[in-house]
């Protein structure tokens, strides 16, 4: 992939840097190294942020290929005197990773494990590579990395190592400094240092040793005086390596590593081409003890009588995070299984060891000692693994959870970290929330009470008067600080919003001292500049991403008529209340769609690679532009006009947005709830009225307007599949992949075929249901219907089996349709035409209280999602209120005691296959529930993301690699090597992909349950 510049461009908030020799750059990177070169705007836009509350544009951003084409690219920068930026997964929350230089993303290809040693608990990693994926290869060993930050799924080894990362769990492992052994580094001459334990140092290392001692000699009596003896000072440079001022020693024998003294520097002293890293042993047994408070001062007055008991973590989450994740479905249950009446706040206590026995002891003990601090039977004991770890997953997304606060105040980074003894953090809690209330804000509080970390952000608006109050909150927090002697920088950096603290933090002298350092390592100012040595001011509007009117590019908006209604994100919250006010009076030009955007933090959770379905098309390509964060960021740069006033409905926009397979997963995934599928409508509705629609656009539109026709004739609709050449044709000529078979057109379709005597007519329904009769409507959508009859007979006979009185929804022997297909072709007037007569057919029936029962996925939640969204009114929501898939109406049935239905027994193993848009729905669950009711049946869930047909996406010509490799990341390789199961899918374009790629057939639900009727 390359985007070098054709003539030079403008590069805004590049300084002192003529645009020569950024286009000498970018043209010298494309000559000489084989890695890709971003120089566009779009590129360099998506990079200028991080999750913090800045922004600069990069000069431009390299993704190196091999060591050699970093080794070239620091030998080019140091030529054009142009700055050096390393970065990682992009999600510093002090602006580390943004800065006017040359970004060099190291996550796409530096990211192997080069050596690993077991015996001796040592391995040797690329700095791009991330802890999960690090920690699931160890997990073969029964080893871990135990520096276990919250943002394991996205946060790479070098950006941990640049900040000094800490983790849950550093009271008992430590923080990085404590885990790393050796590191290997380009210094900005050019040459490659070995940094490890002093004994084994070469020449230059000595020098830099030698050098750093003589520092550290002559400043013992500042270093004694003024550094913060917490374990939690990340802040400056590792000086006290020869003397070290922590509570954990970096090493165990207390000697003297010089890779110590590259951890915390924030990539400013060298550029990491290895890290050699301690592992430990992985706990064989854990135990959780959830600990509920009346009072927020009773919990922290807690935390330093806790510790004494040996835990391996003591994590506190408070009332707000409390009901935020009471109010997202994805943590609510397991939240309530946690908790004891309303608490102010809850602390999760671990512990850890080899005999569970054991450990329950501990939990006894815990539960004991609350009793003796006047708090009996405060306690949910939490033994169970998976309990556990769904537990801790909710605290692993406190601070998203946190940031899902809509309006333009959010809760900002600045004193989050700060760390002070565990004696005094009753005090220092009560006193910082003082402050807040003082500056018309609040906080919210969470993470790591063991240490004395707890992250707090107050809720200000930085376009508006937040970097004053930022100022002056900063300014009281750190005479606390200071009065509790504790650390003002404790886990997550200084970056450029507490740069310029560390030498209020150290005073002058040693602030000279991490000078001289970086002069002995970095004398050209090569390696990430204005970062722990001569940072700007933390309220530096310019540096803003929500610049306020007094910086010289305030941030705005381009008015824009949208054709979705995203009032609901067009709101303002009270900072202290957290209450929002009524949709629509946020004062969003573009009506929310920009605020909607906006909701994206940047903190990369779209990175991960778990089984959540959030971002599919990252996970294949693994470049910036196909993620979540990368599209949501190109559109708010697009929407507030920095890059261009039209670029809304620019090509760099849709390039952005092509790989969006509107999955839905980010709906659910995203802790903040940025919806891009939605979105992406809203693009798509707009560019496709500037550059028009194509011929495939209006064949896929309106493919539910001549399905009635075209099954007519299905001999001559099928040609396309059978007669030679005509697939190359469709594609030169269409763009379908001549690759792809397309669905085969039938006469026998459920409309032409069904049974009558089946359904009743909707006032038949209507009265039976008022009657209390067990009723349901069959909504029979175009595909399940044309192509896949048999799936929605299949559907009736077992509700009519199951003693339900039928209706299905028709027009002119036809069928509704909800308007997916229009939607997906940026056809928004077209979809909302056919949802609202879709919606006034089924009105009737569903304020009568009749179940709304469909087959097909993504055109049943159209109703419960687009349809509301599309100015249809209150009917539209009483329609999405009855709104349900089939498994889900049948679950419910089961639950409500109304559901008998005799079936046999599986005489295979099942394998479910969800659908995204189940996944966004809380959808699958019902499926398991259900398959569950076979007799013998034990339904194994495919941990997959999306299957990568995604409608027409997967047929298209343009996109068929990228369909067939999302699918290869494990869906189809699951089916494989399970031969003999019956797989289950009721998505109509899963099945399709099942059966291209493995050439087994996948059924609906539907079929199987009618196929085991007894």
């Amino acid at each position: 992939m390359q985007s070098t510049p054709e003539t030079p461009p403008d590069f805004p908030r590049t300084k002192n840097l003529p645009n020569e020799i950024c286009v000498t750059l970018a043209r010298r990177l494309q000559s000489d190294t084989q890695g890709e070169i971003l120089f566009d705007d779009a590129s360099r836009g998506r990079y200028s942020t991080d999750a913090s509350i800045y922004q600069i544009t990069p000069v431009g951003v390299f993704v190196p290929r091999s060591e050699l084409d970093i080794a070239t690219a620091i030998a080019i920068a140091r030529d054009l005197n142009v700055p050096i930026l390393a970065r990682g997964g992009g999600t510093s929350q002090c602006g580390q990773t943004v800065g006017a230089a040359l970004i060099i993303d190291n996550t796409k290809y530096f990211n192997r494990i080069l050596d690993c040693n077991t015996a001796d608990r040592i391995i040797t990693v690329e700095p791009g590579i991330v802890l999960d994926h690090l920690n699931a290869e160890l997990k073969k060993h029964d080893l871990w990395y135990p520096v276990d930050v919250s943002t394991s799924a996205q946060a790479t080894l070098g950006g941990m190592a640049g900040n000094n990362s800490c983790g849950s769990r550093s009271i008992a492992y430590g923080n990085m400094v404590h885990n790393v052994h050796g590191m290997s580094a380009w210094l900005s001459d050019g040459e490659l240092v070995d940094f490890g334990p002093v004994s084994t140092l070469g020449l230059r290392g000595r020098d830099i040793a030698e050098h750093v001692h003589g520092l550290a000699k002559r400043l013992r009596t500042d270093i004694n005086s003024n550094w913060p003896k917490v374990t939690r000072r990340v802040a400056g440079y590792n000086l006290d390596i020869f003397d070290c001022q922590s509570e954990r020693p970096y090493t165990a024998d207390g000697s003297v590593n010089l890779a110590h003294l590259l951890i915390g520097s924030e990539g400013t002293l060298a550029y990491t081409r290895s890290l050699t890293l301690k592992l430990s042993e992985r706990p064989k047994a854990t135990v959780l003890g959830i600990v509920n408070f009346p009072t927020f001062h009773s919990a922290m007055n807690s935390a330093q009588h806790i510790v004494k008991l040996g835990p391996t973590a003591v994590e506190l989450v408070d009332r707000t995070m409390i009901e935020l994740a009471l109010a997202n479905p994805s943590f609510r249950a397991t939240v309530e299984t946690a908790v004891i009446g309303k608490p102010a706040a809850i602390l999760l206590v671990e512990f850890s060891g080899n005999s569970k026995e054991d450990l329950l002891l501990k939990l006894n003990q815990l539960d004991e000692l609350m009793g003796d601090l006047g708090l009996p039977r405060m306690m949910v004991e939490m033994a169970e693994e998976t309990a556990q770890k769904n537990l801790w997953a909710v605290r692993k997304a406190g601070l998203n959870i946190m940031m899902s606060l809509k309006g333009d105040g959010k809760p900002i980074s600045f004193i989050e970290d700060c760390a002070v003894p565990l004696e005094h953090l009753a005090e220092y809690t009560d006193a910082l929330t003082e402050v807040f209330a003082k500056h018309g804000s609040r906080g919210t509080w969470y993470a790591h009470a063991s240490v004395g970390t707890l992250h707090v952000r107050p809720i200000l608006d930085m376009r508006t008067d937040g970097a004053a109050k930022m100022r002056l909150i900063a300014e009281e927090t750190a005479a606390l600080v200071r009065k509790y002697k504790g650390a003002f920088s404790g886990e997550h950096g200084d970056g450029l919003c507490r740069g310029e603290w560390i030498e209020w933090q150290f005073g002058p002298a040693i602030n000279d001292a991490f000078r001289s350092i970086k002069n002995k390592l970095d004398p050209i100012n090569l390696f990430n500049p204005g970062k722990i040595i001569d940072p700007p001011r933390m309220d530096d509007g310019s540096l803003f991403r929500f610049a306020p009117p007094s910086a010289p590019k305030p941030y705005g908006r381009i008015p824009i008529a949208t054709s979705l209604d995203w009032s609901e994100w067009n709101v303002q919250a009270d900072p202290l209340t957290e209450v929002t006010t009524a949709p629509g009076t946020g004062g969003d030009e573009t009506g929310g769609f920009a605020k909607a955007i906006e909701m994206c933090n940047n903190n990369g959770h779209c990175r991960k690679f778990d089984a959540g379905t959030m971002c599919p098309s990252y996970r294949v390509t693994r470049d910036e532009q196909h993620l979540t964060r990368g599209r949501a960021n190109t559109l708010r740069l697009a929407i507030s006009g920095q890059l261009g006033s039209d670029a809304f409905t620019s090509d760099a926009v849709y390039q952005a947005m092509d790989l969006c397979v509107s999955c839905k997963g980010c709906k659910r995934d995203c802790p903040t709830g940025v919806d891009m599928a939605k979105m992406k409508i809203e693009f798509l509705d707009h560019y496709k009225r500037k550059n028009g629609h194509t011929l495939k656009d209006h064949l896929v539109a309106s493919l539910p307007d001549y399905a009635k026709t075209a099954s007519l004739f299905p001999w001559l609709f099928n040609l396309r599949n059978t007669v030679p050449g005509a697939k190359w044709l469709s594609e030169k000529t269409l763009g379908f992949s001549a690759k792809r078979s397309l669905p085969k057109w039938r006469s026998d379709t459920f409309w032409r075929t069904k049974d009558n005597s089946m359904f009743l007519s909707a006032a038949e329904t209507i009265v039976a249901a008022r009657a209390g009769q067990k009723t349901a409507v069959l909504f029979v959508d175009t595909f399940n219907g044309t192509f896949e009859s048999e799936n929605a007979f299949a559907a009736a006979r077992v509700l009519r089996h199951a003693g339900y009185i039928l209706h299905t929804v028709e027009k002119d022997g036809g069928h509704y349709c909800c308007g997916r297909t229009y939607l997906a072709t940026g056809m928004v007037k077209q979809a909302k035409a056919k949802a609202g007569a879709l919606i006034e057919a089924l009105y009737p029936l569903a304020k009568a209280g009749c179940a709304i029962v469909g087959l097909e996925p993504s055109c049943l939640l159209t109703l419960r999602d687009e349809a509301l969204v599309m100015g249809l009114g209150d009917q539209a929501k009483i329609v999405a209120q009855q709104a349900m898939l089939f498994e889900e109406f049948i679950s419910r049935e089961i639950k409500a005691g109304r559901w008998q239905l005799a079936l046999k027994a599986a005489t295979k193993p099942i394998l479910l296959h969800g659908h995204c848009h189940q996944k966004a729905f809380d959808a699958v669950q019902p499926i398991l529930e259900v398959l569950r009711q076979i007799p013998g049946a034990n339904p194994e869930l495919i941990q997959s993301s999306c299957c990568g047909m995604a409608g027409s996406f997967g047929y298209e010509a343009s996109h068929y690699d990228v369909s067939m490799q999302m699918a290869e990341v494990s869906l189809l390789p699951t089916i494989r090597s399970h031969p003999e199961a019956i797989v289950v899918a009721d998505g109509t374009s899963c099945r399709h992909q099942i059966a291209d790629g493995t050439a087994r057939e996948a059924i609906h639900i539907a079929r199987l349950l009618d196929s085991l009727l007894s």
